[in-house]
């Protein structure tokens, strides 16, 4: 499990660290932050709270490293309407209970004017209703689950729902790769996970498919032995896994060592470089979806790969473009709103409309979602590399 505490590059105030005041502080009250000093007079805070630690990592971090980038690049030229922005980032470390605590923490100390988070749908669905309670908006970068923006008007995402990204990995199973029988494995604790499972479940079956069987597991299971030995008489050709990456790479090895060498398919939440050194060449010939690809990209999303790199010597993944892309429609809301007032806030976000964003255009519904396209990669070789482009 990644279990790094490394934060962005580009904080710009001292860490809590273990052993200190501050840090005591801080898991007393149940999250710890990360550029956290108090903000300069003038200064926009964007509160930002993620899982920096723990089995999903990686999302918060890259995340947050995106997020950074987007603000000093708006610092650099000006700002938004001439005032500084300022990232503070609160580590959630997976858990609900600090999701929530973090959110409150952000609104009452940090003075946030606006909330970027959380990754994980079931995260964003313990922050999200207290963004909501206190009237201060809140853009998810990749919670995919419709819930997340269902409770209520002051919740946004910049990333497309689960029902068209499970909609899109039936069809290209059902079409492209020609699949009849599939079996699923999901997460029966995790929001994200059963939604996407519903979601492909549905269509794959109204398309002629049908499920093998249904196997499911808990974040921070590393043995499958039993759900794959299941799945391995069933006469399965895939197995949709719409889980985190963690388990999803311990899922392959499992499968390879119980010669069950049929491809796996999964959602954005394996979009993670964990992944591979994980699972290895287990993973090869797999399938998932996310949200980016620097393949296929437009001169602004390379542009943003190449700062990416240039700043942190690793490209971003799909969850980090949308980390970018979530500080750069608010900022676009601010401007536009004429400064941070919450409701004028809210309403400019909900009028997002075109925007040219890393990850495609983006146009809020009336449900505060955009209508994006999927891209799908394929594994080969211990990489994921572009397979296809689906829009909506």
């Amino acid at each position: 499990m990644h279990r790094r505490h490394l934060l962005s590059l580009a904080v710009t105030v001292s860490l809590a660290v273990s052993g200190s005041a501050c840090k005591k502080k801080d898991d007393a009250s149940g999250a710890g932050a990360a550029g956290s000093g108090k903000a300069e007079a003038g200064d926009i805070v964007i509160g930002h709270y993620a899982s920096m630690t723990g089995n999903t990592a990686h999302f918060g971090q890259d995340t947050d490293k995106a997020a950074r980038l987007a603000a000093e690049q708006l610092n650099a030229t000006g700002g938004v309407l001439g005032r500084k922005l300022k990232i503070v980032t609160f580590d959630t470390r997976g858990d609900g209970a600090e999701a929530a605590n973090a959110v409150t923490r952000l609104i009452d100390v940090e003075k946030a004017s606006a909330i970027l988070g959380e990754v994980a749908s079931s995260l964003s669905l313990q922050g999200g209703p207290i963004a909501q309670r206190r009237k201060i908006p809140m853009v998810s970068p990749s919670s995919t689950n419709p819930k997340v923006t269902q409770v209520g008007d002051y919740v946004f995402r910049v990333c497309y729902i689960d029902p068209f990204q499970g909609k899109v990995m039936a069809t290209f199973a059902r079409q492209t790769l020609k699949f009849d029988k599939v079996a699923i494995l999901k997460d029966v604790k995790n929001d994200y996970s059963i939604g996407l499972a519903d979601a492909f479940q549905k269509a794959f079956v109204a398309s002629g498919g049908t499920i093998a069987i249904e196997q499911s597991y808990s974040a921070g299971d590393t043995d499958f032995s039993a759900q794959v030995t299941a799945i391995k008489s069933s006469g399965a050709q895939a197995i949709w896994v719409p889980g985190y990456y963690a388990e999803v790479g311990a899922l392959a090895r499992t499968a390879a060592r119980l010669g069950v060498h049929i491809p796996l398919m999964g959602g954005d939440g394996w979009d993670a470089p964990e992944l591979f050194s994980i699972g290895g060449d287990a993973l090869n010939g797999s399938y998932f979806s996310t949200h980016f690809a620097p393949a296929p990209a437009s001169p602004l999303a390379q542009k943003f790969v190449a700062d990416f790199k240039a700043k942190y010597g690793q490209e971003p993944t799909g969850l980090g473009a949308l980390g970018y892309d979530g500080v750069m429609v608010i900022a676009d809301a601010i401007k536009r709103a004429g400064g941070t007032a919450p409701a004028g806030l809210r309403d400019a976000l909900a009028a997002t409309k075109g925007y040219e964003a890393v990850t495609g255009k983006i146009t809020m519904d009336k449900d505060r979602n955009p209508e994006k396209s999927v891209v799908v990669l394929k594994i080969d070789g211990g990489k994921a590399k572009y397979e296809s482009l689906v829009s909506p």
